[in-house]
Order: structure tokens, then sequence, then C-alpha cells
């Protein structure tokens, strides 16, 4: 009877650990399918790091834009460059300054002429007559006469070539006079009575006229007191 009840106790002891051994089995199955849970779950993991964003300045207010420099000035119609029927006993080849018009004729023969528009002396400074060129010059200095300081002191007394020099891209001096033929940095007065007596062309009409005379060429100045109509007309 002793032997029977100790069988037994081994029989349920063995049948225990064996039900032990399959639940760890499957226990350890179940475990591999499915993510493991933390061991320690009472442990918190530390926030996740997150970079701070970069600064970034605003953008750039853009400048409203500067005015161009290199604009050019459009001349009115009447006063650009043109060929124009222009009847005159001047052999081609002439210069004549219109003074009262503010033209000037480079004549063609065959009754037309090259009009350019051009400034001319103010009151007091229009002058008349006939001269020649004697002498033709690019991006010439400028030396103000002695008369011309002496009215306006602050002048400078000699002033290089350039594209800021009063006397602009060419000039063509007239005889033995303080006059000349020349270019401006301000095409603006082309058309007005503005200077000492110097006759003023665009930069660009000036380096034209200039490529079409010599050294020589006859230079006729009509007096204010001629003011006559216009005459003129464009050839088309």
């Amino acid at each position: 009877m002793l032997k029977l009840n100790a069988f037994t106790r081994h029989s349920r002891r063995a049948a225990a650990f064996a039900a032990f051994a399959i639940g760890a089995v499957a226990f350890t199955g179940s475990a591999a399918a499915a993510p493991q849970a933390p061991l320690f779950p009472f442990f918190l993991v530390p926030p996740t790091q997150y970079s701070q964003p970069q600064y970034a300045p605003p953008p750039a207010v853009e400048a409203a834009p500067a005015p161009d420099e290199n604009a050019t000035f459009e001349l009115p119609a009447r006063l650009r460059r043109q060929v124009v029927s222009y009847a005159s006993r001047e052999a081609p080849g002439t210069i004549i300054i219109d003074t009262p018009n503010t033209y000037l004729y480079l004549v063609l023969g065959n009754g037309q002429a090259m009009r350019y528009g051009i400034g001319v002396g103010r009151d007091g400074f229009t002058w008349s007559g006939t001269q020649s060129v004697t002498k033709k010059a690019e991006w010439p200095d400028w030396t103000p006469p002695p008369e011309m300081i002496a009215r306006q002191p602050y002048l400078p007394r000699h002033m290089a070539g350039g594209p800021g020099n009063p006397l602009g891209a060419r000039a063509m001096y007239l005889g033995g006079t303080v006059y000349r033929i020349h270019g401006t940095n301000a095409p603006e007065t082309i058309g007005t009575h503005v200077s000492s007596g110097c006759i003023r062309l665009t930069n660009e009409d000036v380096s034209d006229l200039y490529s079409r005379v010599n050294v020589g060429t006859r230079v006729v100045v009509l007096p204010m007191t001629e003011r006559r109509a216009d005459l003129s007309s464009a050839v088309r």
C-alpha cells in the first residue's frame, strides 16, 4: 500500500512537470511570434530628441529698381537728324548754323541737306559770321577760356575728356575763336538757347557730323536778326 502511494505521488509530480514544460514551450513560441513587452515596464523611455528648427532669416526685401542712368534722351521729331530739302547757294560740304531755329545744316547738294537739332548761345551770347573748321578732336579736354572763368569763377580750370566733359564726344574748333561745334552730356538742352556761344549737338549727332566734315570746312553762322520761317522739309 505504501509503495502504491509513493508511485502515485511520483506520477503526479511527473505530470505536473510535463505540464509546466509544455506551457513554457508554448509561451516561448508565442513570444517569438509577437513583439516582446519591455521587461521592466515601469522604467520610462526617454522622449525622442527632436532637432530644433534652423532659424531662417526673412526673405530680403527687393529694392525698387534704380533709374536707368544709361537711358537715352529722346529728341523731339523736329530735332532728330534727317535729310531735308534745303535750297542754298553754298557748296556741298558747307555747314550752315540756323541760330534762330536751332538747326545745323550740312549741305549735300541737289537741294538737300542733312539737318541736325542743336543748342545755341543764350541771349547776349549769340554771334554770326563765317569761319572754318581748324581742328577736330575726339573726346576733347575742356579748358574754359578766361572770359568764361571771369563770368563763372567756379568752373574748373581744366577737365579731361570723357563722358562727363561738357564738350562731349567730338569737337570741331572754329577759326581762332573760342567757339566750337561739339557734343554734350546734357542732350535735353538741344533746341534751346543755353550756351556761351558754342554750338552743341547730341553725342551721336556730333559723331556723325564729325565723320562727314574735314578740317577746312566752311561754317556759316546766321544771325538772330535773320529769323526766318523754317522752309526745309524732310525727304521721305
